[in-house]
């Protein structure tokens, strides 16, 4: 199936994201009133059990070494909102250097990682997943240091949840949301 990449990157350039509706073919653009964010300064914390976790080094750190495993690791939960068609346009997305995998390796086991798609200074966290405890916020973590170095200015992490709080995750309005989102798309970062 053929997309229509540059339109869907520019909805998200736009402020918009993809979801499809649970069990259903039905993939949209949806927007909303209130964004949550991930900082990317000195507001950005974790649990400090998690310190002592990130001390041991069990994790290893890759990007897309295997990112179809992560999308499917991310859709599959009992409601999901990525579909067939947004697991495909994923991976497109990914050829062309938009969409990426952040991933935690325990040797070759997958513990976990982070979808989402990386325009101008702005990352886009679509989701996250673990098949091993700590695996996410390892992950979360790491990505997080890895923005930095990269000096990008916007994490994105659409919903706010009470696991992304405990990272420092804060909501904006769709106003504040938008002006961050034009200031980070006129750098030029580069995910990988």
């Amino acid at each position: 199936m053929q997309y229509d990449i540059s339109a869907i990157i520019e909805g998200y350039a736009q402020g918009y994201f993809l979801m499809a509706n649970d069990g259903e073919d039905s993939l949209g653009w949806y927007s909303s009133h209130q964004r949550a964010l991930i900082p990317l300064d000195e507001r950005f914390r974790y649990p400090r059990s998690l310190q002592r976790f990130l001390n041991q080094n069990r994790f290893q750190v890759a990007i897309n070494r295997d990112f179809e495993a992560v999308v499917q690791g991310c859709a599959d939960r009992e409601n999901t909102w990525i579909s067939a068609e947004l697991k495909s346009i994923y991976q497109v997305l990914n050829r062309q250097g938009w969409a990426h995998s952040f991933e935690t390796w325990e040797g070759d086991r997958l513990a976990g990682g982070i979808l989402g798609i990386a325009i101008g200074g702005a990352f886009i966290g679509e989701s996250m997943f673990f098949n091993i405890p700590n695996g996410s916020k390892v992950a979360m973590v790491k990505l997080v240091e890895h923005l930095q170095k990269r000096e990008f200015c916007l994490f994105d992490a659409q919903m706010n949840n009470p696991h992304l709080e405990r990272f420092g995750a804060f909501i904006v309005s769709k106003k504040q949301y938008n002006q961050l989102l034009s200031k980070a798309l006129k750098k030029r970062c580069f995910f990988d």
